[in-house]
């Protein structure tokens, strides 16, 4: 699968060394630096995070991080936009049910 290279926010995205992560238990691999929804992505995942009110599955939308569809609980913080936030070697990513009432963290 084609990654991106040049992300309209991000700038030029370096292909960094492959690493190790986990999405809801489950092992998988990226590349260190590439977002984390392009990580995923490339793993077949496509469901972020589920809506709160009618639990309808929410995934990459804008890819720029102005949005909240892409949003993880990333090492226990809710509210990561997965889209514009660097992989890094040992992340624990689990998909998100709703929006916290919390800030919604950059």
């Amino acid at each position: 699968m084609n990654r991106i290279s040049d992300h309209p926010i991000l700038g030029n995205i370096e292909k960094g060394q492959k690493v190790t992560f986990l999405m809801d238990g489950k092992q998988m691999e990226g590349y260190e630096g590439e977002p984390i929804a392009v990580a995923l992505k490339a793993s077949g995942v496509m469901i972020h995070r589920y809506t709160q009110k009618t639990h309808e599955p929410r995934g990459i939308f804008c890819a720029i991080g102005r949005c909240t569809d892409c949003v993880m609980i990333v090492d226990g913080v809710p509210n990561i936009r997965t889209c514009i936030t660097p992989l890094v070697q040992g992340m624990t990513i689990q998909t998100q049910y709703g929006v916290t009432a919390l800030e919604v963290t950059e």
